[in-house]
């Protein structure tokens, strides 16, 4: 694996990964300071670390980490997402009690690309999707009042 990292990480990964419970998710992008920049800026995350291979964010009881590719070079995973736009096609990170208006506001304003702005769904929920520098697709929402 690569590294581009000088010093030491905020905590051995050993430990880090022993902390881990439930469902985690960990995103490979091309730049971790571009997926971080996306986290803070759209959705208000917090940076629990950050380094040019790896970081992990926090957004209230949500965390979750970012892989720079370089790291996975010699990891099988790597081939998927290699040259590839759009990446995670199929898939959404919902983060549920994120205001999905101000999420879009806060999207249009640093350039990033609003996929749908926000609107009241028959479902219950008004959500906005937002995609990150990566094509993740991102939809913030809250349930409506009279859901």
């Amino acid at each position: 694996m690569a590294k581009k990292r000088t010093g030491d990480p905020w905590m051995p990964a050993p430990k880090y990964g022993a902390s881990l419970t439930g469902l985690g998710i960990n995103l490979l992008v091309a730049d971790v300071s571009a997926a971080v920049s996306f986290a803070t800026d759209v959705f208000g995350a917090e940076t629990v670390y950050a380094d040019p291979d790896f970081a992990v964010l926090k957004l209230g009881e949500m965390e979750w980490m970012v892989h720079a590719d370089h790291t996975y070079d010699k990891h099988p995973l790597v081939g998927f997402v290699a040259n590839v736009e759009g990446r995670g096609a199929g898939a959404e990170f919902r983060l549920h009690g994120i205001d999905p208006d101000k999420a879009e506001a806060n999207a249009r304003t640093q350039g990033y690309t609003v996929l749908a702005g926000a609107l009241d769904k028959p479902h219950g929920l008004r959500e906005a999707y937002i995609l990150d520098p990566d094509g993740y697709c991102w939809v913030p929402d809250v349930p409506l009042n009279n859901a």
